[in-house]
């Protein structure tokens, strides 16, 4: 195609610039509502908080999120009705990674933690219903996105809720708070190990295991992470064993020890929460990117075997690890701080809480939102303390923020895709 040929350089130079940008939101939203409860419950501080991401996302994104080229074209669009006008679709990814990528960072600059996803859906949903054809657009796909809004914050709230209601039955409401704390420390640890094994497992090495052709089961997935549970119980508990116990502190504090011993278990959570985000989150912006590239350099067959050259990837992962670094603070100190007060118990409940919402929902093939899992949760424990203990002005304005989300990015992309299609004689 003439188009492709004439500007097929500058159209993936553009998308490239436009995924770095959608990345960079990625980062500065959606990682830092990853983070926010480590650093809101002061298990970690910013900066090491900003380290672990960057270790683990990036880990995650370059080493198990390669299965992302289709995800977006034929999840939510019909790629069969741009067999004839491929520079529509090339039109549109480019319009849609910068209407996500604008929306991103207004939201990040306001502080509202809000679904990288459903940014991207919403872009897309937009330039194909309004730029090409209502029928382009998967309807059904839509709607159970839509049903996520619900289904996460809910089912990640119930769990977490039930974990602190444990927590506060079996340890903070005793009478010796650190000796029933180092009882039952184990039992958490184990659920831990297992959890961040099984999102692990099914957010970030599926991809990986499927490369190299390792086929596991749901089963064979459960029995590794079983595994792993143990080997965290075994390791915890020896480091359980050094924690020492401050009774000067305790004077000002009576949590004060325990709450030592739940910082020790959001390190192992961070981590684990980390890595598996990144490997699923990266599809949001290299995958309409990854779309253009092959695109363009197939001359416009959109049947054509798709790739993931690992620039992409390095590139989608740079720009979520830059966008933590640059603009996290504001939404991490949303989560962190302004729904509720966290303590290292607290944000433990809290993010064992998501990591089961994910796995249960992989399990089941539930649709759900990372940040609506995490904003559910934190409400969950919250909750737990009852309804005074939450910022419901807060929790509307977030929830606001969500409603907006998908009719915000599908109207930017609109515009800018006929602003591409203006400007290139599309």
């Amino acid at each position: 195609m003439e188009l492709f040929s004439e500007y097929g350089t500058i159209l993936i130079i553009l998308a490239a610039c436009f995924g770095f940008f959608m990345a960079w939101g990625v980062g500065a939203n959606d990682v830092a509502n990853a983070m926010g409860t480590s650093v809101g419950s002061k298990a970690l501080t910013i900066k090491q908080a900003i380290l672990i991401a960057m270790v683990f996302e990036f880990a995650g994104a370059y080493l198990a999120g390669g299965e992302v080229t289709s995800t977006i074209r034929k999840g939510i669009v019909d790629s069969a009705v741009f067999s004839d006008k491929p520079d529509l679709l090339v039109f549109g990814m480019l319009s849609a990674l910068l209407a996500a990528g604008t929306w991103l960072a207004i939201a990040s600059f306001m502080g509202w933690p809000v679904s990288t996803t459903h940014s991207i859906v919403g872009a897309i949903v937009g330039f194909a219903a309004v730029g090409v054809s209502n029928d382009a657009v998967n309807w059904g796909k839509v709607s159970t996105i839509v049903a996520s809004w619900v289904v996460s914050p809910v089912m990640a709230g119930t769990i977490s809720f039930a974990i602190f209601r444990s927590v506060q039955h079996l340890i903070l409401t005793q009478d010796n708070p650190f000796d029933r704390a180092k009882k039952y420390a184990p039992m958490y640890m184990f659920a831990v190990g297992f959890l961040m094994a099984m999102v692990t497992l099914l957010k970030g090495l599926k991809h990986v295991f499927k490369d190299v052709g390792i086929d596991m089961s749901y089963g064979d997935n459960v029995l590794v992470a079983v595994g792993f549970g143990i080997l965290v119980t075994i390791i915890g508990t020896y480091l359980l064993s050094k924690v020492e116990r401050d009774l000067t502190k305790e004077e000002g504090n009576r949590f004060y020890n325990v709450e030592k011993v739940f910082a020790v278990l959001m390190i192992f959570t961070a981590c684990s929460m980390a890595f598996a985000h990144g490997s699923n989150d990266v599809a949001n912006a290299v995958g309409p990117l990854a779309a253009v590239v092959n695109v363009v350099n197939a001359g416009g067959d959109i049947a054509a075997k798709s790739s993931m050259p690992s620039w992409i990837l390095l590139l989608g992962g740079a720009g979520i690890v830059f966008g933590l670094a640059t603009y996290g603070f504001k939404v991490m100190g949303t989560i962190g701080r302004k729904i509720t007060e966290l303590t290292p118990s607290r944000g433990f409940a809290a993010e064992l809480g998501a990591a089961a919402t994910v796995v249960l929902a992989s399990g089941t093939g539930l649709p759900i939102s990372t940040t609506h899992t995490l904003v559910g949760a934190v409400l969950g424990v919250g909750m737990a303390r009852g309804i005074g203990a939450i910022n419901l002005r807060m929790v509307g304005s977030i929830f606001l923020s969500w409603v907006v989300t998908l009719p915000a990015g599908a109207g930017l992309s609109i515009l800018f895709f006929f602003f591409f299609k203006g400007v290139f004689g599309g």
